[in-house]
């Protein structure tokens, strides 16, 4: 019995396919590896083959049809680039932002109905009120969708553009409380 460490990782009867262990020091280059082709069934043409084949960025194809190979970034430019950290930090906190001035304009709002409804009526009112409680969410999701092919940096203006603009005015000068 060998007190070999990879004992446990063998069955018997192993040892006949392993490849005899190197002596310490001796150095082997590593067996070559045979290629291995995907079967293509007659319903898969050339082209699907070649699309099956795509390379993500930094491996690079060797060897037997290794022209026939292309990159992934070569393919289209339908995937955009993940978004980056401080992207999506300042994303996190605007909607953040966006999400306290929904609460903001829901709070400011009930505070405000009750003088509102000596001017207007519960028809008028209800509609702006809904409008304005949706206008941070609104904001931040026309921003989103149409600035998709834009430059980031865009995107965050906008956005920042929305903070200033969306202030829910009733909380700030009202209140919780109100005077």
């Amino acid at each position: 019995m060998t007190s070999d460490s990879d004992d446990a990782l063998s069955w018997d009867g192993d040892e006949s396919d392993a490849p005899p262990k190197p002596v310490s020091g001796e150095r082997r280059p590593p067996a070559p590896v045979e290629p291995t082709t995907s079967r293509q069934t007659a319903a898969e043409s050339p082209a699907d083959a070649q699309t099956a084949a795509d390379l993500p960025h930094g491996w690079s194809a060797v060897g037997r049809g290794s022209d026939a190979v292309s990159h992934a970034e070569d393919v289209g430019d339908d995937e955009r680039a993940p978004l980056g950290t401080g992207t999506l930090l300042t994303l996190g906190i605007v909607g953040g932002i966006y999400l306290l001035y929904s609460v903001g304009w829901v709070v400011g709002g009930l505070r405000l109905k009750p003088l509102a409804n000596l001017i207007v009526a519960d028809a008028m009112y209800v509609p702006w009120f809904v409008l304005a409680v949706a206008a941070p969410a609104l904001w931040f999701l026309a921003t989103w969708v149409l600035t998709r092919t834009k430059a980031g940096w865009i995107r965050i203006a906008l956005l920042l553009v929305g903070v200033v603009l969306l202030v829910p005015w009733p909380f700030v000068t009202v209140g919780v409380i109100g005077s």
